[in-house]
């Protein structure tokens, strides 16, 4: 099984020393916090917020997956060069649709270089 990071199981002095390369590495799952049941919504999930990413031919976001707990629910897939070989913060916009129960999002994503990210989770109400 594959090593994962998470922001959470790294201390607070290293985050410091390692916050360029932890915040470009880091998805982050982005939507509203209340859904309607069976209507469909957006979820974005974006890499970093601070300091871009490589987009080299070795070294480059190749996966980004949204989970709700332990359920794939879309994944997309990269190939180096999709951000012109330039560092940016790919991002993805899911539509999902919205169960008859409260959701527990996460983002994971991978990099090609440094291996296997899980975003913090996110909570969403269904009403």
């Amino acid at each position: 099984m594959p090593r994962v990071f998470k922001a959470t199981n790294i201390e607070e002095e290293e985050k410091e020393v390692k916050k360029d390369y932890l915040d470009r590495h880091m998805p982050h799952v982005i939507c509203e916090d209340k859904v309607k049941k069976g209507g469909l919504f957006k979820v974005k999930v974006r890499m970093g917020e601070n300091y871009a990413h490589p987009d080299d031919h070795d070294h480059y976001i190749s996966t980004i997956q949204l989970w709700n707990r332990e359920t794939l629910l879309a994944e997309t897939r990269y190939s180096s060069g999709a951000y012109s070989n330039k560092p940016a913060h790919a991002e993805v916009d899911f539509f999902i649709n919205a169960p008859g129960v409260s959701m527990n999002l996460s983002a994971m994503a991978v990099c090609t270089k440094h291996g296997l990210w899980q975003s913090e989770d996110k909570a969403v109400k269904v009403i």
